[in-house]
């Protein structure tokens, strides 16, 4: 499949569209990876800083980097966190900030999928963490259990055939259990875990559900503005019918996250578990 620019226009329209869903499920994404106190991370794709201030918050490091190549999503980081132990640069896979012992813990959240090749960029993830590190990742569930984003990609592509192969379900097939895990291992990983994160996502109204969708800043609003003005009514018409709205007005749905976590080996060691070998 032909490599996609998605847009990522400015922090306070991913925030509003995505980030505020990224924000709730990042303590439980640090929580499960238990990542010793005293810890030094590197946050890779940190957009506006959910995982950076939840490693802050939750996990007691003794520095969080964040850094990510959209400059408008790290100003907005840099912005909305209070915390001596974070920092953020502009920089992405092909230039990871490096330190001289490396970082005990490298992850990513909601960015490894929209990297061009997630194998090279696991590669270099891997190489600045020290030995015996731990790298991880976490993606949504895009196929089946992001509801909110699963709705309306299957509405839209009912009207435009096109909108098909827009979707993050379509075009992210290693955001699943198993993909994700031999992923993890085929870049000689140890101790490959991968598990789900449930979090609700709730709506006041269908303008809280349909509003960031007109924000441009990821793949799903980049569509929405793509299209023409009586398109996208007829859209978010299409949308109030098929989702469940409460007596309230209120929406409340599910999203299913993937977390994979995996300990870089000592260079004496052999990984262990099944790898796929490349040639």
């Amino acid at each position: 499949m032909e490599h996609r620019t998605d847009r990522w226009a400015a922090g306070s329209t991913y925030e509003d569209f995505m980030g505020r869903w990224s924000r709730r499920l990042a303590p439980h994404f640090v929580a499960w990876l238990g990542i010793p106190t005293g810890t030094h991370w590197l946050d890779v794709g940190c957009g506006t800083g959910a995982l950076t201030k939840a490693i802050c918050r939750h996990a007691d490091p003794a520095s969080a980097t964040g850094c990510d190549p959209a400059g408008s999503l790290i100003e907005y980081a840099r912005a909305h966190t209070q915390d001596d132990r974070a920092s953020y640069s502009v920089a992405g896979i092909g230039s990871l900030p490096g330190r001289i012992s490396g970082y005990g813990s490298v992850s990513s959240l909601f960015a490894l999928n929209f990297l061009p090749d997630p194998e090279t960029a696991l590669d270099e993830m891997q190489a600045v963490t020290s030995s015996d590190g731990t790298i991880s990742a976490c993606v949504w569930d895009y196929a089946e259990r992001m509801e909110f984003l699963r709705t309306f990609w299957d509405v839209a592509a009912g009207a435009d055939e096109a909108a098909r192969d827009l979707d993050e379900g379509t075009r992210f097939p290693i955001c699943q259990f198993e993909p994700l895990g031999d992923l993890f291992r085929a870049i000689g990983l140890r101790r490959v875990q991968c598990e789900a994160i449930e979090i609700p996502t709730e709506f006041s109204s269908f303008d809280d559900f349909w509003m960031p969708f007109l924000g441009g800043t990821g793949p799903a609003p980049s569509y929405v503005a793509s299209l023409a003005a009586d398109h996208r009514e007829e859209l978010a018409r299409e949308l109030r019918g098929a989702l469940p709205i409460r007596s309230d007005g209120s929406i409340r749905l599910a999203a299913r996250a993937w977390a994979v976590r995996g300990t870089r080996a000592p260079a004496s060691d052999e990984p262990d578990g099944h790898l796929i070998h490349r040639p």
